[in-house]
């Protein structure tokens, strides 16, 4: 095998990528799982995926339209019964750019899920190189073993901290300044304060179409990060493999790759 194919079959289709940013690998996903992320809040789906790209935009495509026509707001009134309210605070003009916006999402991410989950499947059995350390002029990043609930806990105080403990810098300060603009718009912690005061009061001062993005932004913070955290350690597993295999491991000894990938994945290496 000449150098050059060599070359081309180690990056063609890569197990992980380790950036100063972030860590980005391949890994099976549930494309139900995606799909219901990205019905909850479009452009979830696709940054569980690792399309970081792609979620951004929509994210921010769905804050803009849901905003504009009022959605959250005429939820609202629905669940309480106020149905002639509902239907006067929606702005049709934004509602339908919105739903366009609202079945890609889920499509897409349905459908990119149902690919790499096929490349991963590949790339398990090309043996491709895991690059575990990367350093710049600005970070360093490195695979590593990190414990799941820290991720959990950190992300239930501030949402996007259990991301910063990965290393998932890029989705955890999105998260936490998503995070910060609801909560200060929505004026929930002010209600938290009047609470215990008056029921009304507390009620009255929220801003009920601000204040829905918060289960979605919470809840997804706290999967996302402990989804990624044992994904990675995983992935540290299969790279760790791989160094012992090429540099101690006596030639004469075989072992079938499928039975390495499947002690990684039982925890038994």
């Amino acid at each position: 095998m000449s150098d050059q194919t060599q070359l081309i079959r180690n990056q063609r289709r890569p197990k992980g990528c380790v950036s100063a940013v972030t860590t980005n690998s391949l890994h099976l996903r549930n494309p139900w799982i995606t799909a219901w992320w990205s019905a909850a809040f479009p452009g979830y789906g696709h940054i569980i995926l690792g399309s970081y790209l792609k979620g951004y935009i929509l994210i921010l495509l769905e804050i803009i339209l849901n905003t504009g026509s009022r959605l959250n707001l005429a939820i609202i009134y629905s669940f309480t019964g106020y149905f002639n309210l509902a239907k006067e605070v929606l702005e049709p003009r934004w509602t339908f750019l919105y739903i366009g916006l609202y079945i890609y999402a889920i499509w897409d991410s349905y459908r990119t899920t149902v690919d790499l989950n096929k490349f991963n499947l590949l790339a398990e059995r090309e043996n491709t190189p895991i690059i575990p350390f990367k350093m710049d002029s600005f970070e360093i990043n490195y695979l590593d073993k990190r414990t799941h609930w820290v991720s959990i806990v950190a992300s239930m105080f501030l949402p996007g901290a259990g991301h910063l403990y990965i290393h998932r810098l890029t989705t955890g300060f999105a998260i936490m300044a998503f995070w910060v603009v609801a909560t200060y718009l929505s004026k929930i912690y002010l209600a938290i304060i009047y609470l215990p005061i008056s029921l009304a009061k507390a009620t009255a001062i929220t801003d009920p179409q601000w204040m829905l993005f918060l289960p979605s932004i919470f809840g997804f913070a706290i999967y996302d990060s402990y989804v990624h955290t044992v994904e990675y350690n995983r992935l540290f597993d299969i790279e760790q493999s791989m160094f012992l295999k090429d540099n101690y491991q006596n030639p004469i000894f075989k072992l079938k790759r499928d039975e390495v990938f499947k002690s990684v994945r039982s925890g038994d290496l």
